[in-house]
């Protein structure tokens, strides 16, 4: 007949849970900055009717309605906004919330990129359940294309010994479950707290020291380069300061899973690359 094809979509997410829409997102709430992130970069960012505290990139998210913060909900707002889609962060959002969105009728798609490949995966789903590939597909295509070359460049050199440090009191690194730490395997680097699988870990300055990294990476709380990175000059003995090895990376660029995550994974490529050729000496 001449009726066209009913719009599906279902797409599966980081909880392995199938989400299918009958028709295409046109109200989307997003429950942590680097997913508004993602959202924009799949070409919906214009479906976006509510997102949390500090989305902030890019700059037109500054204007939707904000909805909580992505570990305070608040749940009542969210309602009135009438979403046909939510995206929420698998670790930073709280989880009972999340399942009482579920259990109001709401359909939610969860996240939980931990590695660079899954970007542009987020992307391409985001963009199917909101019928935005064509603009989506320039995007993840770029991303990948520039991910390979990255990764042929760097991935075989020598293996330079990385602690990234997140924070400074408490100390605050980077374990092996996520992101940044596939951005470190990706540069040639080995992650000295790879062996942790929590989030975030907690880890003493003993710690670093016994490791002796070759490199440190430190990403503070915005921009600037945090002041406490050259705390660890009164270490000389350790390899990254003798070798005068300790970089910063701004946090926007490594801990939102977001395009902008190859920027500072090409940061970091280049730094400990500077480590390679001063630990050779």
């Amino acid at each position: 007949g001449m009726e066209q094809t009913a719009f599906s979509a279902e797409v599966v997410d980081d909880d392995g849970t199938t989400v299918s829409l009958s028709s295409n997102a046109t109200r989307i709430i997003s429950l942590a900055p680097s997913l508004t992130e993602l959202i924009y970069a799949a070409g919906a960012g214009d479906k976006l009717v509510g997102v949390v505290e500090y989305s902030d990139y890019p700059e037109a998210a500054k204007s939707i309605p904000i909805v909580g913060r992505h570990d305070l909900l608040d749940l009542e707002r969210i309602l009135i906004l009438r979403p046909d889609l939510i995206i929420a962060w698998q670790s930073g959002n709280p989880r009972a919330s999340v399942n009482r969105l579920r259990q109001l009728g709401l359909t939610v798609y969860v996240a939980e990129p931990k590695s660079l490949d899954s970007i542009p995966d987020h992307i391409d789903k985001i963009a199917k359940l909101s019928g935005t590939q064509v603009i989506a597909e320039q995007v993840t295509s770029a991303f990948r294309q520039k991910l390979a070359t990255l990764t042929e460049t760097y991935s075989d050199k020598a293996p330079v010994s990385t602690f990234y440090q997140i924070w400074d009191a408490p100390l605050i690194s980077a374990g092996g479950n996520e992101l940044i730490n596939d951005i470190i395997e990706l540069c040639g680097g080995r992650n000295i707290f790879a062996e942790i699988k929590l989030l975030a870990p907690k880890v003493s300055e003993e710690a670093v020291l016994v490791r002796d990294p070759e490199a440190i990476i430190a990403s503070g709380m915005d921009i600037e380069r945090p002041e406490w990175l050259d705390n660890w000059k009164r270490w000389p003995s350790i390899r990254a300061v003798a070798n005068g090895n300790l970089f910063f990376i701004p946090p926007d660029l490594l801990q939102r899973h977001t395009p902008r995550a190859l920027q500072g994974a090409q940061m970091m490529c280049e730094q400990l690359e500077l480590a390679r050729e001063t630990s050779r000496r």
